[in-house]
């Protein structure tokens, strides 16, 4: 008996979903990012209304003064959807981890003479509240957000903040065991130092225009300021004394790099949808970098003492001049800018 042995290529009916292909104009293959962004925020038939917010559907695009035609405009550059972000974070981690060992075998960290080792102590560990905040306001993002655009990217950034917040902790750990992290929680609570910034950061909390403003607010003037200050001058500062740091904030670094392509694509592309937009988004931007640039002084003084202010300084235009190429403007007296923190 003869066996004939004979394949068969099987198209496929359609090359993707039914809504890519009405959002692409064809029906041509999409991306794994396209697919796990586009689309997927529910629209219509919500079961209630918040009990808190009965003005609100669950989902609102009226939460913000920003008005998007697409709210899927606001596309992540990094493309990261679930599957690319844990492989991306895992790799880092695996970095990170190696420098945390290196430093911890060799007790770079604990060895510092005793004023780095306090600086380190009062003026970096106590970020890692800063970073729980900031894991609170981008999960309100996710929460409150219109459109999975935007909120699965903020969601990513909300574990990114609490992963920040574990690095922050177990430098302190590194620096002088639980001693050290008790410490810098009394700082953060007593230092006069830092009350200013406590007091900016836990605003950001109660604020009703929470939903995108925290973008702007936090992501984009708070982080504008505070991770080239620390990350960049301060690490430049202490490098020449020991690389310790440099090792143990290496992720910092690059997730800034990374993320401020997101938080730039985002608000440029809401700021270029219309004048009413960017004066919206400018009046948030240039509101709360004033009020950071006061709040940081304190802090700028303990970590650069009679270098302070320059540093403060050249940080803020650094920021003015990445907002101006966001199209963001600062409002003078005739044109006043729409929203008002």
């Amino acid at each position: 008996m003869q066996i004939d042995i004979r394949t068969d290529s099987v198209s496929p009916i359609r090359q993707t979903f039914a809504n890519l292909a009405r959002r692409l104009g064809a029906d041509k293959p999409a991306t794994r990012y396209q697919e796990a962004m586009y689309d997927l925020q529910p629209e219509t038939s919500f079961h209630y209304r918040p009990l808190w917010q009965p003005q609100y559907e669950l989902y609102d695009a009226r939460r913000t003064q920003v008005v998007m035609q697409d709210w899927y405009a606001l596309k992540d550059p990094r493309q990261f959807y679930y599957g690319s972000y844990v492989n991306a974070r895992a790799r880092q981690q695996e970095t990170m981890e190696k420098n945390l060992e290196f430093v911890e075998k060799r007790g770079l960290l604990a060895s510092l003479p005793e004023p780095l080792r306090e600086l380190l102590t009062i003026g970096v560990v106590p970020l890692r509240h800063v970073e729980w905040a900031a894991n609170m306001n981008n999960a309100a993002i996710t929460a409150y957000g219109f459109g999975s655009a935007i909120t699965e990217a903020a969601m990513f950034q909300t574990m990114d903040r609490l992963g920040i917040a574990q690095y922050l902790t177990r430098i302190g750990l590194l620096v002088g065991d639980k001693a050290a992290v008790d410490a810098a929680k009394a700082a953060w609570m007593e230092d006069l130092a830092w009350q200013p910034l406590r007091h900016a950061i836990e605003d950001l909390l109660v604020r009703d225009e929470l939903v995108r403003s925290c973008t702007w607010r936090k992501n984009l003037v708070m982080d504008g300021l505070l991770y080239p200050l620390i990350y960049q001058r301060l690490d430049a500062r202490l490098s020449a004394e020991s690389p310790a740091f440099s090792l143990v904030t290496d992720f910092m670094n690059a997730w800034y790099a990374e993320t401020a392509r997101w938080v730039d694509a985002t608000i440029k592309t809401a700021a270029q949808e219309s004048p009413e937009n960017a004066s919206v988004i400018a009046g948030f931007a240039f509101t709360w970098l004033d009020r950071f640039h006061h709040a940081l002084a304190p802090l700028a003084r303990r970590l650069f003492a009679g270098e302070a202010a320059a540093a403060l300084d050249e940080t803020v235009a650094a920021l003015t001049k990445r907002l101006a190429g966001l199209g963001l403007v600062r409002a003078t007296d005739d044109t006043p800018a729409k929203a008002a923190a």
